[in-house]
């Protein structure tokens, strides 16, 4: 189910749910989704990422989350992955095997699972949940997510279309990759108080201002969690909010760009 392409997500979906699994460095996570409301209507399945983070064993893994969920065979499946995904093949690895770069994954998963999937970047799908089910949601206009972790991914949507891989967390900042010196673990690394940390975002964030003149910013990851304690720092003329999904933000974007993708 090969649709992703350099230029834009958006289609018409007659289903009503579709399951959605989050492959990320440290834990593979599952759940069927209401595509209506984006709850998820079965428990959450998380296994532990296989060390090494190759193909076959982060294969075999999903598929036993698949199993444990035991849902209706029929549903689309979106798979959320932490690389550039282009055509369903993965061009980048951060924090697995770099076996993964150049990789068929799409394909490779399809036999593994023996079905239909689609394969996305793992910040697509969290900024496109939130602009179908939390933050931005009806927002017809330019939105961009970032998650703030151990690095910085970011999504960009425009009018409602995902536009996809962006990857704007390795622009360049001070002479470096924007998020070792501006992701939360620069922050935990470096022992940085909210305040000088919230400089560095200002300067990150004025940089995507000057790229993009967004009408929202939207702040995803754990430390969203803690926006009150440092948003206020970030000295930017957009609008910027915190993200409402955190954990199942990828398995719901996954779920619901699967489901429109679906023919």
């Amino acid at each position: 189910m090969t649709t992703q392409a350099s230029s834009v997500i958006s289609a018409t979906s007659g289903t009503t749910a579709a399951i959605g699994i989050d492959i990320g460095g440290t834990g593979i996570k599952g759940g069927v989704v209401d595509l209506a409301s984006g709850a998820l209507i079965s428990p959450r399945v998380k296994l532990p990422t296989p060390e090494g983070g190759k193909p076959d064993d982060i294969a075999e893994t999903t598929k036993k989350v698949l199993e444990q969920l035991d849902a209706d065979p029929h549903l689309p499946i979106g798979i959320d992955f932490p690389a550039v995904v282009q055509h369903g093949r993965t061009m980048s690895a951060a924090n697995v095997s770099k076996k993964w770069i150049g990789f068929e994954a799409e394909k490779f998963f399809e036999q593994a699972l023996g079905r239909p999937i689609l394969f996305v970047n793992d910040a697509d799908a969290a900024g496109f949940a939130e602009t179908e089910y939390g933050a931005a949601k009806g927002r017809k206009d330019v939105v961009m997510l970032t998650t703030l972790g151990t690095g910085i991914g970011s999504a960009l949507i425009v009018d409602g279309f995902l536009v996809p891989n962006t990857e704007l967390g390795h622009i360049e900042l001070d002479g470096h990759d924007a998020e070792k010196k501006a992701a939360f673990s620069a922050k935990e690394r470096e022992d940085l108080s909210w305040e000088k940390w919230g400089k560095r975002l200002t300067k990150y964030y004025q940089a995507l201002e000057k790229l993009f003149s967004p009408d929202l910013f939207i702040v995803g990851g754990g430390v969203s969690k803690h926006f009150d304690e440092w948003g206020h720092f970030v000295d930017i003329r957009t609008e910027m909010i915190p993200a409402q999904f955190l954990n199942n933000a990828g398995i719901l974007g996954a779920a619901a760009l699967a489901a429109k993708a679906k023919p």
